[in-house]
Parts: structure tokens; C-alpha cells; sequence
């Protein structure tokens, strides 16, 4: 086995969510719709967060990195997915594969490491409010952004460049719409031992060591909060941080999903259905939940396409006397 060259593969073959050729359309009109609506709503929270001087805060800044980065996060699998459907056609090259793990490993690993930057903030701003625009300067959300990118680039490079040295036999079919990574490990010929260690290793520091961040973090939230006296400004500091916590539970519970359908099943269809939630699902959720649960977002959103529409108009004079 091993006397099959690696350099010899040219393609892999991405079997989707399901071969039968009735059910292609609607899967194709689904994910189209899916992942316009994660696109427009994304690019929403960023038109509003860049247009709106209220919205110039860290908490804000870290939000429109994070609906950066679910765009080009849905955008490294959803697309090629479309092309293959309306081509009819299963194949990815070996290089397209290899690029689309790297990407796909870098901002699923900078989502987390986001959410985890914005626990921080939120706990900044909770348990230390008199102290919070001191802390979180612009140079700090800076430095936490740019180390976001430099940890995330990382551990997907490293992960591409052990799956490079695998080998691999005649089945090149990978029962998923995308290029995930355990599949590649599955079709190798050689011994996968480093590859499993490295994902073995990558999901602790990537997955474990963010969620034990956030979990401290909300911890001392909770705490916080707690101690305030009166039950409306403990509502009004818990609502701070309500949507925020909506998108990790749904961030985590997804993952959760998926790593729970790959070892505890052997039904590869399943595994790729449930993995939808994480990868199309999440993204497209996050602006549906920081957006109708958010009065700045909302306001922000209304200012921009009113002035948009109505410069001359009595709408857009009443928009100047705004706070």
C-alpha cells in the first residue's frame, strides 16, 4: 500500500448530502437560500457596526469580525457544494481539498476564539464598568483580534501539512459535501498516527481552551450580577450578554452535535446531516440573533437605509436629532 504515490492523486470525489438525483434541486434552492441569507445578513451587521459612530465600541468590533469571518466560514464549503450540484458533477481536486481544509480549520478556529474575546469583553464591562473603556482601549481589541488570526493560521497549517504527507489507495470517495478532514484521514493508505494526534490535540487547544475562557468568564458574570440589589439592573446587565450567549450555545451544542454523530455512529449520511447545523446553520443564525434582539443594531440598520432613501426628506432631518 504504501507503493502508491501521494503525488499520484489529482481528485477526490465529495458525495454530498444525498446521490439520489430528485432530491439535487432542493438541496441545491435550500443551501442557495441559506447561504444568502447568511450573506446579507452578516454583510447587514457590518454595513451597520462601519455606519454608525454609537456602534464604534469594542463589543461592536468584535461582532462585525465575527460576521466577517462566518461569511468567508460558510463561503469555504457552501459554493463549491452549489457548483458540484449544478454541474452534476462530484469532483474536487487534490489541491482544492487540501486549501478547503485550511480554510475550513482556520475560521471555524477564529469563530471560537472570537466568542471567547467577547466573553472577555462582556465581563470587562460587567465586573468592571468604571474601569471598562480603560481596559479595552483600540489597542488591546486590536492585539486580541490580530492573536485571534495568528492562533487560528496556525493549527490549520499545521494540520494541511500532515495530511500532505498522507498516501492514499483507490477509494477516493468522501461520503460529506465538503473536504472534512477526518474523512481524508480515513481514505489514507499510510499511518494516520500524527494526523489523529493532531486533531486529537488541535480540538483541546482550539475547542477546550476557549470554552474554559468563556465558562470563566460568565462565571464572574454570574457572580457579578448576583450581587446587584435590584432585579431590574440585574436583567439589564444579563441582557447585555444574552445574545452573545445564544450564539455559543448554539456554536458549541452544534459542535457537540457533530463530534457526537462521528463516534457514536457509523452512518456516514448522519454525520454529514448533522454537520450542516454547524457549518451553514450557526452562521446563518448569529445576525437573526444579534440583530431582533438588539436596539443599536436596529436603530443603526434604520438610520442608514433611511438616509439611504430619504435624504431630503422629513425622515432623514429627524434621523440628525438622534442620540
Amino acid at each position: 500500500m504504501e507503493s502508491r504515490n501521494k503525488t499520484q492523486i489529482s481528485e477526490f470525489l465529495l458525495l454530498g448530502l444525498s446521490e439520489e438525483p430528485a432530491l439535487q434541486p432542493l438541496i441545491f434552492g435550500l443551501f442557495l437560500f441559506m447561504y444568502l441569507i447568511t450573506v446579507i445578513g452578516n454583510l447587514l451587521i457590518i454595513l451597520a457596526t462601519i455606519s454608525d459612530p454609537h456602534l464604534h465600541t469594542p463589543m461592536y468590533f468584535f461582532l462585525s469580525n465575527l460576521s466577517c469571518v462566518d461569511v468567508c466560514f460558510m463561503s469555504t464549503t457552501i459554493p463549491k457544494m452549489l457548483w458540484n450540484i449544478q454541474t452534476q458533477s462530484k469532483v474536487i481536486t487534490y489541491e482544492g481539498c487540501i486549501v478547503q481544509v485550511y480554510f475550513y480549520l482556520l475560521f471555524a478556529a477564529l469563530d471560537d476564539f472570537l466568542l471567547t474575546v467577547m466573553a472577555y469583553d462582556r465581563y470587562v464591562a460587567i465586573c468592571q464598568p468604571l474601569h471598562y473603556t480603560v481596559i479595552m482601549n483600540p489597542r488591546l481589541c486590536g492585539l486580541l483580534v490580530l492573536l485571534s488570526w495568528i492562533v487560528s493560521a496556525l493549527f490549520p497549517l499545521l494540520h494541511s501539512l500532515t495530511v500532505l504527507q498522507l498516501s492514499f489507495c483507490s477509494d477516493l470517495e468522501i461520503h460529506h459535501f465538503f473536504c472534512e478532514i477526518t474523512w481524508l484521514i480515513r481514505l489514507a493508505c499510510s499511518d494516520p498516527f500524527l494526523n489523529n494526534m493532531m486533531v486529537y490535540f488541535g480540538s483541546v487547544i482550539l475547542g477546550g481552551v476557549p470554552l474554559a475562557g468563556i465558562l470563566y468568564s460568565y462565571s464572574k458574570i454570574v457572580s457579578s450580577i448576583c450581587g446587584i440589589s435590584s432585579a431590574q439592573g440585574q436583567y439589564k446587565a444579563f441582557s447585555t450578554c444574552a445574545s452573545h450567549l445564544s450564539v455559543v450555545s448554539l456554536f458549541y451544542c452544534s459542535a457537540l452535535g457533530v463530534y457526537l454523530s462521528f463516534t457514536a455512529t457509523h452512518s456516514s449520511h448522519t454525520s454529514a446531516i448533522v454537520s450542516v447545523m454547524y457549518t451553514v446553520v450557526t452562521p446563518m443564525m448569529n445576525p437573526f440573533i444579534y440583530s431582533l434582539r438588539n436596539k443599536d443594531i436596529k436603530r443603526a440598520l434604520k438610520r442608514f437605509f433611511g438616509m439611504g432613501m430619504f435624504v431630503k426628506g422629513p425622515f432623514a432631518l429627524g434621523l440628525k436629532n438622534c442620540p
